[in-house]
């Protein structure tokens, strides 16, 4: 199967938002979804995240998705936080998520900066995976939010 990665495009958002449901779904999380593909079609249009897709040459079907913005360190500069990786469960161990997780790399290397993303304590693939490019854990820091 020949995969091409590619910069997302607003016409992609529906096969974006439908893998990250899925994402939410083996994450046992799907009720915390509240975004649409009208949510992420509008979003996209205004420059508050971009994405990367793997798509099949055969049938240009959207197989995984990167999806990413650009945020400020105070003390490191810009940089890419990466907030969903996700392959279609179908196919993955292909080889899918390294090529897109590859392109990620090669896009914050192109500008000089760096990657962070955060991984599920208990996601023992996604760490697996992590693992063999020599990810850093930032233990230490705890993640906040307020509603």
């Amino acid at each position: 199967m020949e995969i091409i990665i590619r910069k997302a495009e607003i016409a992609d958002m529906q096969a974006i938002h439908g893998l990250v449901q899925k994402l939410a779904e083996y994450e046992k999380s799907p009720q915390e979804v509240t975004t649409t593909p009208d949510t992420y079609r509008a979003d996209f249009e205004l420059d508050r995240f971009d994405a990367i897709v793997a798509v099949s040459a055969e049938n240009d079907t959207i197989l995984g998705v990167a999806l990413y913005y650009a945020a400020y360190s105070t003390w490191k500069g810009h940089y890419y936080w990466l907030e969903d990786f996700v392959v279609d469960d179908a196919f993955r161990g292909k080889g899918i998520g390294k090529l897109l997780f590859d392109k990620m790399l090669e896009i914050t290397k192109a500008e000089g900066t760096f990657l962070k993303w955060q991984v599920l304590d208990w996601n023992e693939p996604a760490i697996n995976f992590y693992d063999k490019y020599g990810a850093e854990y930032l233990k230490e820091w705890i993640t906040c939010r307020l509603r």
